[in-house]
């Protein structure tokens, strides 16, 4: 399909005599012609970033919709704007299908421009453009309905049904290697943008918190602009923010998150998916992330990944360090604790800790574990007294009941820290 994008661009550009580049409705980057001008000029800012990212910035975005491209049916020249980072007139021809427009294709424009004549031909061309990328999107929309019928099915005849019909919507690269990576949050519930996840087999949409996880949402509901929350690690220290976002239901109600089937070329090479993954994070804005399972193949693990997947995702929403992109191997201990219901992370000696007008004690347990219970490293890490440190593990101890020279003492108490954020 790529290869078929290239050829038309290459077309328009021998047509028009200059080097097109092709984006869809999203200012996503598809494909662009050769550019071998000495021209410094020709290569301004904006030209520039969307090709070495494959994508515009918003404000970018915004400049160039407002001469009206994504209602033109014909070429559209826009003139220069070196404030904005565009040294050189553009023209730009519209990508449409049955009168929805799908992309477009740029070109540095140059008076007089091209003859009428000219121009025509190349509207053909985007035309044609225009049914790839329709049949591409009708496509991914039967993927994506495929593959949410499989995430989202009952562990019975119905899962086995929905893996049926996700695998002959696949045909045989079903059977591949692949990665599943989930994005969390996106915001809405519409499908994410074709082409945003490069690798991607398939792409869906489901419910965030999602099953398996229900508690995702609350998982972040703590987190403050600063970082980690409650008993947490923002700056301060403060307490406020994990009990009032667990209170409200979570901090993206209406929310979901996005499925991106990945295929891969070895079990030991992620970057398909780590690249997905970074991508989809990037579409869905900031404080977004993104979890990706071991590889498996063929679809019969399909739930277990999922599951793998939204747990790493979790896992990051909680503990920031682990993102924005976390596979399964990477979150160590909460490979464990995802798996545990909510009421099995509740400890009724822990409880005590846990109030938020004992914030700063809680803060200073989990450092202290997390540096393996040495005293200079923790005082170090929280800008303590090491006297001070001492006194307030001393209170945690009274409050808890639990012996901090007790391996199994210290274990549950980490844990259940731990596990607080989910």
């Amino acid at each position: 399909m790529k290869a078929d994008y290239q050829e038309l661009v290459d077309e328009i550009s021998a047509l028009l005599g200059a080097p097109a580049t092709l984006e869809n409705r999203d200012f996503g980057l598809i494909a662009f012609g050769a550019h071998d001008s000495d021209d410094a000029s020709a290569m301004d800012p904006v030209r520039t970033r969307s090709i070495l990212t494959r994508k515009s910035t918003p404000a970018v975005r915004a400049w160039f919709e407002g001469f009206g491209i994504a209602r033109a049916t014909g070429p559209v020249r826009i003139p220069a704007a070196p404030e904005a980072g565009v040294y050189r007139d553009r023209l730009c021809l519209p990508v449409r299908h049955r009168g929805v427009v799908l992309g477009y294709v740029w070109l540095l424009d140059a008076s007089p421009g091209p003859a009428p004549d000219r121009l025509a031909a190349a509207m053909e061309v985007a035309a044609r453009v225009g049914a790839l990328l329709a049949d591409e999107e009708r496509a991914s929309a039967d993927l994506s309905r495929e593959l949410r019928a499989a995430l989202t099915a009952e562990p019975d005849w119905r899962l086995d049904l929905a893996l049926a019909a996700l695998r002959a919507a696949l045909g045989p690269g079903a059977e591949g290697l692949h990665a599943v990576v989930c994005v969390a949050p996106w915001p809405g519930g519409d499908g994410p943008p074709v082409r945003v996840a490069p690798g991607a087999a398939a792409l869906c949409t489901v419910p965030w918190p999602a099953p398996g996880g229900r508690e995702a949402g609350a998982a972040a509901g703590g987190r403050s602009s600063g970082g980690r929350a409650a008993g947490g690690r923002g700056p301060g220290g403060g307490s406020g923010g994990r009990e009032a976002g667990a209170a409200a239901g979570g901090p993206f109600p209406g929310r979901h998150a996005v499925a991106a089937l990945v295929r891969l070329r070895s079990a030991e090479a992620l970057s398909p998916a780590t690249t997905a993954g970074a991508r989809l994070c990037d579409a869905a804005g900031p404080g977004a992330v993104a979890g990706i399972a071991g590889p498996r193949r063929g679809l019969a693990e399909l739930p277990a990944a999922w599951a793998e997947a939204t747990a790493a995702a979790r896992a990051a929403l909680a503990e920031p360090r682990l993102g924005p992109v976390a596979p399964w191997s990477s979150v160590g201990p909460y490979r464990l604790l995802t798996a545990l219901p909510a009421a099995a992370r509740d400890d009724a000696a822990v409880r005590p800790l846990l109030a938020p007008v004992h914030a700063e004690l809680a803060r200073t347990a989990e450092t202290f574990l997390d540096c393996a219970g040495q005293a200079g490293r923790t005082a170090a890490a929280l800008g303590i007294h090491r006297q001070t440190l001492y006194y307030r593990l001393s209170r945690v101890e009274q409050l808890t009941g639990l012996d901090l020279d007790s391996g199994e003492d210290r274990l549950l108490l980490h844990m259940v820290l731990k596990a607080r954020a989910l």
